[in-house]
């Protein structure tokens, strides 16, 4: 994103503007009725993250409403990043909650088709798939740029929406063309957060692809890392979730690791001041499902190895 710099960086979309290597982090709001729990975990990432993620049923799975959370957070003084999942919402839903995502004062917004309910704990959940993730980032973008839905009717008010995808990095062939994110950009995503990818020269030809498309003039391009717990999780991971990137010789230097928490940590920092150095990545997104305590350590100390990073 090359717009004209910001004098003084204070939101995500500010300091991606700006030039900064931003780091967001993730959580999954928790299973609770109170507002506490998920502040409580949250509470470490406040002034550290650029913008933290409130996920929307990840893994097909019934959590606290991501917008209401995103709301607690916004209000916690946390920058909230709203993910909404087509699966579970038709498009008049869907159209509300962007409405009440607006009156909220949400801005930052990560649209995606979401998870197959099979893959869930309750697989015998109906899915909804009304629209897919490009349908739903236009629906976002003429909610924004011309105050209407796509039906022609006018909405009152503003929706100042920062607007996001997802996209899962390749080592691309000869010939490759990014036509999924090429979409999503054409539809009015403005940033993109990926799956894992734990290579830093697979991260260097994918974005190169997508500079050679033209998209990094377009979307800031933050990819995926995660501090690995163990060299068991890594390969559960690649087995698991879709997309993921973890070279061999990583799972081998967790398996050879006296602390291999640390050990995940060190990847980690090491990897984000790679990435950093890479033409055309904006940042990283930092998800460790089931090792939250580690993504703070693993943002201040990428913050002293990545200058451009300070907040």
């Amino acid at each position: 994103m090359n717009d004209q710099k910001s004098p003084d960086p204070r939101t995500f979309e500010e300091r991606l503007r700006a030039g900064r290597f931003v780091m967001t982090a993730e959580i999954v709001p928790p299973l609770s009725c109170d507002a506490q729990d998920l502040i409580g975990k949250a509470a470490p990432l406040r002034g550290l993250a650029d913008a933290v993620n409130v996920t929307d049923g990840a893994g097909a799975r019934a959590h606290m409403d991501a917008l209401a959370a995103a709301a607690i957070l916004g209000r916690a003084g946390v920058e909230p990043v709203l993910q909404i999942a087509c699966r579970d919402k038709n498009r008049i839903a869907l159209q509300g909650e962007l409405m009440g995502a607006a009156a909220l004062g949400i801005r930052n917004l990560l649209l995606l088709t979401g998870d197959d309910p099979k893959a869930g704990d309750q697989p015998e959940t109906k899915a909804v798939f009304d629209l897919d993730a490009k349908a739903l980032i236009d629906t976002a973008r003429r909610l924004r740029q011309e105050g209407a839905l796509p039906t022609g009717r006018k909405v009152a008010g503003h929706a100042a929406f920062f607007l996001g995808a997802a996209d899962v990095p390749i080592d691309p062939p000869a010939g490759w063309r990014p036509a999924g994110l090429i979409a999503k950009a054409a539809a009015g995503a403005q940033f993109v957060q990926t799956q894992f990818c734990m290579d830093a020269a697979i991260a260097r030809r994918y974005v190169g692809a997508l500079a050679d498309a033209g998209l990094t003039r377009k979307l800031a391009i933050l990819i995926a890392v995660n501090p690995l717990r163990s060299a068991k999780s890594a390969r559960w991971m690649r087995h698991h979730l879709y997309g993921t990137i973890i070279p061999d010789a990583l799972v081998a230097r967790m398996e050879r690791a006296a602390d291999p928490l640390r050990e995940g940590v060190r990847i980690c920092v090491e990897l984000i001041e790679e990435l950093a150095a890479i033409p055309g990545v904006a940042g990283v997104h930092i998800m460790a499902p089931g090792n939250d305590a580690a993504i703070p350590e693993v943002i201040k100390a990428a913050r002293a190895r990545v200058p451009n990073a300070a907040r």
